[in-house]
């Protein structure tokens, strides 16, 4: 039972992680978004839960972050650019 939890965990974080990239690559949006627009776009009410996604994807090197605002790195947009970022 543990295991399934962690393994159900991970899917959610991977779902939320992949939903942050695609808001931040929107391009009917400013580049960069506040904490605050994120939680609300993804109808998140953990904000500790979106930041530990901020974290892990800005460790990864997929986009930055601050107090303020999150966006995407240069190397996501490029991805995006060349089609390899889907839906």
């Amino acid at each position: 039972m543990d295991i399934e939890s962690k393994g159900s965990r991970a899917a959610g974080d991977a779902r939320l992680e992949r939903a942050i990239i695609l808001q931040l690559l929107r391009d009917d949006h400013d580049p960069m978004w506040s904490r605050g627009q994120l939680m609300t776009e993804l109808e998140s009410e953990q904000s500790e839960v979106l930041e530990g996604a901020l974290r892990r994807l800005e460790q990864e090197g997929v986009l930055g972050f601050s107090e303020e605002a999150a966006w995407a790195s240069r190397a996501a947009r490029r991805l995006d650019e060349l089609g390899l970022i889907g839906v």
